[in-house]
């Protein structure tokens, strides 16, 4: 890849992080009710958990692109990214909205996952793509978890968190129909482990 798409890229990380996303789609829309003080501080905590998920997946998706060797492939890893700012602008968004704030560590996270984005791109195409199969999975699994803890008084923020899912399963099994390779058992358990760092530390900072 080019100058142009490193420089690309880095801009797309200013944006990214500058808490300035812009969706391409409306927001899935509920109902809004009234919720208790303690309700709106447990939603603002899981829709900072999941803005950290986008950041990570906008970095992930960056860098893969960037080290993609199919032409076809580069552009499935780009259209998945502007789909997910998509994810990380209603989010940012519903935080405002509940008088939550996103994560003070997201420059960190963006940086490590973009990292990660880099290792699984240079591993090769096919294993790039199974390191999105495997992501997208364990997301899918996150916000089903979510969706049980969220107040079912939230309308909103449960109906962004179901749209959310339902993208990210999308984006695996585009994925797997790309010829994406099974990851070995240590690697699925070493980016668990991560994830589970990173949710549970998400949720206070």
């Amino acid at each position: 890849m080019g100058l142009d798409s490193w420089i690309t890229s880095a801009d797309q990380a200013l944006r990214t992080l500058s808490g300035g996303a812009h969706a391409s789609r409306p927001a899935p829309s509920a109902q809004e009710c009234t919720l208790s003080p303690e309700e709106r501080k447990l939603s603002g905590a899981l829709l900072r958990v999941d803005h950290v998920g986008e950041v990570c997946a906008q970095a992930l998706y960056q860098a893969q692109s960037l080290t993609a060797r199919d032409a076809r492939l580069r552009e499935q890893m780009q259209r998945a990214a502007e789909q997910e700012v998509d994810h990380l602008a209603w989010t940012e968004r519903r935080l405002e909205q509940l008088g939550a704030r996103t994560s003070v560590l997201n420059p960190l996270w963006y940086a490590g996952a973009f990292g990660i984005g880099l290792v699984a791109g240079w591993a090769g195409d096919r294993w790039s793509l199974g390191f999105v199969v495997e992501t997208e999975r364990q997301v899918e699994q996150h916000l089903a978890g979510h969706l049980d803890r969220l107040p079912t008084s939230d309308a909103p923020s449960r109906a962004i968190v179901e749209q959310m899912k339902r993208d990210e399963a999308e984006h695996a099994a585009a994925a797997e129909q790309s010829g994406a390779g099974s990851l070995p058992a240590p690697i699925r358990l070493a980016m668990r482990l991560a994830a589970r760092v990173m949710t549970q530390t998400a949720h206070h900072i």
